[in-house]
């Protein structure tokens, strides 16, 4: 086996991504403190085709020295908007239909590996705070919790790596 050189991987450009069909999926971040967290989520949106990331609260938004360093140009492809508040962003997207899923521990989520998905139905995920997780107050306006199973002595996965692991299956479902 050989290792590819990035020539070899056939890749979009940019202009390309954005005629792209996107999944129909739409990344909330809620109040995200991580500038590198931010950025890892822009690069797996990007890597999988998301529609759309909204940043919410205190989650910093492009161009952003420190969101580029782990996002690689992926701030330029993945479109994004902002919203003050977290509240205001489900709302918005209640309206055009969008089925909302926190991801977070809660009674009765739905365990990632159990999760069935609809192609025709347009997808919302919140992640949330790195301390605080999704607030209640956002968790009840949700249609739904998904909890991705873990088997060690953590509580908790990092948020861009529950971000990745959360999108690589929406993307598998929904593709």
């Amino acid at each position: 086996m050989r290792v590819k050189k990035i020539t070899e991987l056939n890749r979009l450009s940019i202009a390309e991504f954005k005629e792209e069909p996107k999944i129909p999926l739409v990344v909330i971040l809620d109040n995200i403190r991580s500038l590198n967290n931010i950025g890892s989520v822009f690069r797996s949106s990007d890597a999988f085709l998301v529609k759309s990331i909204y940043l919410c609260g205190i989650t910093a938004t492009p161009p952003n020295v420190e969101i580029h360093k782990t996002a690689l140009g992926a701030e330029d492809s993945v479109e994004w908007r902002y919203f003050d508040n977290t509240g205001e962003a489900i709302a918005q997207l209640k309206k055009e239909q969008y089925i909302i899923c926190a991801i977070e521990q809660a009674e009765n989520s739905v365990m990632l590996n159990e999760l069935n998905l609809n192609a025709d139905n347009n997808y919302a995920i919140i992640l949330g705070n790195e301390v605080k997780g999704v607030p209640q107050q956002y968790v009840d306006m949700c249609d739904c919790c998904i909890e991705i199973p873990q088997f060690g002595t953590k509580h908790s996965l990092n948020v861009s790596v529950a971000a990745g692991i959360v999108i690589w299956e929406f993307s598998k479902q929904l593709r």
